[in-house]
């Protein structure tokens, strides 16, 4: 018989695992603008391939980010809290802080005021998320951003894109790290083979799996991983998204 003392110790132990969770990084200084407008056009995926940014489950708390901080779409899904830098520009600052979802990329621009070319980390921010920080007649403004773990509403999501055979899955919507590392995928009479990263967030199979359940195996930024076993049914079709019940 296990001793009561040693089963609780177990559990602790058990649950202190499972609440691991990636961590805040330290603050830097960048600069923001904003694109779209405050009627929140401009919601879509672009460069992450994530589509429409609310039924990706980002809204308009969302921007593209300068060569710096995009990484060749290894950022896409990241989340960043952004606060305006009042010590360097009080006039056009508002108190307060927001937190976005990298979902773009913002490319270099060699005329003037090139604000996303490299080295410089920079935000173009959906207006909405943009002037919860700053004034609007600023137009850009200093910024302190770290990033943070990503908070979602629901489960991970996953949208089949193709034509002929299952070829790209768009992967959104994850919490913790937000964005990922590697990814495995396994129809129902196949085993587990690896996905290779496409372009932003869609990841590549040359596997057929037309006419099968598919299982994916997503291991996230900061090493956490999750199983998602038969998530989309056998009688799937291309342009589908399927939400899971599992999330980071």
């Amino acid at each position: 018989m296990v001793k009561p003392h040693i089963l609780l110790s177990f559990v602790l132990c058990y649950l202190l695992v499972e609440v691991k969770s990636f961590t805040a990084s330290r603050w830097s200084k960048g600069h923001a603008t904003f694109y779209g407008g405050s009627d929140a056009s401009g919601t879509m995926g672009g460069a992450c391939g994530y589509g429409d940014l609310y039924s990706a489950g980002y809204g308009t708390r969302t921007a593209a980010l300068s060569t710096a901080l995009f990484n060749n779409g290894a950022a896409c899904g990241q989340c960043y809290k952004i606060v305006c830098d009042r010590k360097a520009d009080p006039r056009w600052c508002k108190k307060g802080s927001v937190t976005i979802t990298a979902t773009n990329f913002c490319p270099p621009s060699y005329g003037g005021g090139a604000w996303c070319n490299p080295p410089l980390q920079h935000f173009d921010m959906a207006q909405p998320a943009w002037e919860k920080i700053g004034i609007y007649q600023a137009g850009i403004v200093p910024v302190l951003f770290q990033r943070v773990p990503c908070k979602r509403h629901g489960g991970v999501r996953f949208t089949i894109n193709g034509r002929d055979y299952f070829e790209l899955v768009s992967i959104k919507n994850i919490a913790g790290a937000g964005s990922i590392r590697s990814v495995r995928v396994k129809g129902s009479r196949t085993g587990w083979t690896s996905m290779s990263s496409n372009w932003g967030a869609n990841w590549q199979s040359n596997s057929y799996l037309n006419g099968q359940a598919i299982s994916f195996m997503i291991t996230t930024t900061d090493g956490v991983t999750r199983t998602f076993r038969n998530i989309i049914p056998a009688n799937w079709r291309f342009g589908q998204t399927f939400s899971s019940r599992v999330q980071f």
